[in-house]
This record gives structure tokens, C-alpha cells and sequence, in this order.
């Protein structure tokens, strides 16, 4: 029995897409529970199993809030983080749900990305999302079943999977972090400290629908300097550094040792041109 948990914020068509994912699963999950954060309310989508909507008024995107929002919702022993915008494969409940079984740890599923064209009709199938997917070249999954990854830095939150022991073992998801950037972070090296193994799931995929990719992130830019500073009061390391290395170069803030100062904020001409294509997956 295992409960998947999505967020949303006006992606009401990329949640209608998961949940048809869930619709064509193997194994039907025990329910569905949905936070939703859009600026106007998503309807209640209709399945053949439980769909619980969470509504969560903001004006931000308090992801840490949300996700525990969402398992405190939740009403199986096992949990399933899946973003809105990923589809999952027929066989992700099923295989997510035999993996806990087998190891009580914070398993993480791989994730192939979509281009634009790529769900833009219906009639998409596993084979064919499978087909177009592309991984990400960051992180290495094994062609099925687990493998423990030794770096917590590489949690995926995307999809990954978690009993709910251990999510409170560990305490959630820090509500400090608000915004975008580096909840998931600090929730894995919590999870490391509370004694809890990452592993990575091979053989089966969640399917990431694509939506406008800023690289760098710019238009999170001040979420993630905030949340960086918090972070590195916790760690005493920063987060992100890719970011924040290009950030630094582009001239909007420094660091000097324990310390990031924010110059300037990005100019909306800056934000503009970090965007990337439509055909670049990620």
C-alpha cells in the first residue's frame, strides 16, 4: 500500500498527465494526495482510485510546507514524492512499492526528460515517452533494482519514495527553507544523520513533462540566496554551487568564505536570456 504526493501551482495540465500515469498504472496507488498551490484552484481530477485535494493559498512556492502538508495527508505506510510535471511509468507504483519493501531507505527513481513536442497530444505511451526521454547526465542509475549512492547530495526529489517512519524520523521537510532551493538537500543529509541509506532504482522511470528551463535559475534568485544562507548555517557548505558560481560570475552576489552578498538582483533582460530552448530537455 503506498500513497503518491504531488504539488502543484498552475500546471493543472501536467497533473492532469500524472494522473493518467496513474490511471494506466500496474498497481493502482493507495491514493493520490495532491497540494495545490495554483493561483486559481485545479478541479478535482477524477480517477479510479482515492484523490485527496489539499488546498494551500500562497503566493509563493513553499515547497518544504507543502511536502509535509501533503504526508501529513497522507494514509499508507509508504509515501511516493512525485513531481506534478512527471508521468509515471506503468510500473513505477508497483516497482517503488516492492523496493520499500525490501529496504527501509530514502530510494530515489530515475527520470527521463521530455521535450516540449513530446506529450503535446494524448496518445503518448510508456514506449513512446521511453523512446524520447533523455537521463540526466548528473546522476547514474543501475539497470534495475537498488544501488546505494553514497552521496547525499545527488537526492533526487522528483520522485523518490520514503516510509512514513522515516519521513518523521527525519522531521519533514525544514519549513526555514521557503521558496525554491535546497529543502531537498538538507532533507537528505537530515536523512543521513538520522541513519537512513539513499538508494537509486533502476528499471523503471518517471517521465518529466518539459516546461520553461532557466539556466541559471534566475527568475529563483532570491529564494535561493536565502535559502543557500540557511542552508550553509546548518551545513557549513553551500548548496547549489553551480548556481551560485554562476550567479557570481554574471555579477550579482559574492562569497567570501561564510559569507554571500547580494550586489544586485538579475535584470529581467538577464532572466530572459538565461532561458533555454524548447527542444533542450533540461
Amino acid at each position: 500500500m503506498i500513497s503518491v504526493l504531488t504539488l502543484v501551482k498552475n500546471r493543472e495540465a501536467h497533473l492532469q498527465n500524472l494522473v493518467e500515469g496513474l490511471r494506466r498504472s500496474t498497481m493502482a496507488p493507495h491514493e493520490l494526495v495532491i497540494v495545490d498551490m495554483s493561483d486559481v484552484p485545479v478541479a478535482q481530477p477524477v480517477a479510479d482510485f482515492p484523490v485527496r485535494l489539499v488546498r494551500l493559498a500562497t503566493d509563493g512556492l513553499p515547497l518544504a510546507k507543502a511536502r509535509n502538508l501533503a504526508a501529513a495527508h497522507a494514509g499508507s505506510p509508504s509515501l511516493l514524492f512525485l513531481d506534478v510535471d512527471c508521468i509515471p511509468g506503468s510500473d513505477l507504483v508497483s516497482t517503488m512499492a516492492g523496493a520499500m519493501r525490501q529496504r527501509d531507505a530514502l530510494i530515489c527513481a530515475e527520470i527521463l526528460y521530455l521535450t516540449d513536442a513530446d506529450t503535446a497530444h494524448q496518445d503518448w505511451s510508456d514506449a513512446s515517452l521511453k523512446a524520447a526521454g533523455v537521463p540526466h547526465p548528473a546522476r547514474r542509475f543501475p539497470p534495475s533494482g537498488l544501488a546505494s549512492e553514497p552521496n547525499f547530495g545527488l537526492f533526487w526529489s522528483l520522485a523518490f519514495g520514503i516510509s512514513a517512519n522515516a519521513f518523521t524520523s527525519i522531521g519533514g521537510f525544514d519549513e526555514a527553507f521557503t521558496g525554491y532551493g535546497a529543502e531537498d538537500t538538507d532533507f537528505a543529509f537530515r536523512g543521513r544523520d538520522a541513519g537512513h541509506e539513499l538508494c537509486f532504482l533502476g528499471g523503471t522511470y518517471a517521465y518529466h513533462q518539459h516546461h520553461g528551463v532557466f539556466d541559471p535559475p534566475l527568475q529563483h534568485f532570491e529564494d535561493i540566496c536565502r535559502n543557500a544562507r540557511t542552508f550553509y548555517g546548518k551545513w557549513r557548505e553551500w548548496p547549489m554551487a553551480g548556481w551560485l558560481d554562476a550567479f557570481e560570475d554574471l555579477g550579482l552576489l559574492t562569497r567570501e568564505s561564510d559569507r554571500l552578498t547580494v550586489i544586485r538582483p538579475p535584470t529581467r533582460r538577464e532572466i530572459c536570456d538565461a532561458r533555454r530552448p524548447d527542444w533542450q530537455p533540461y
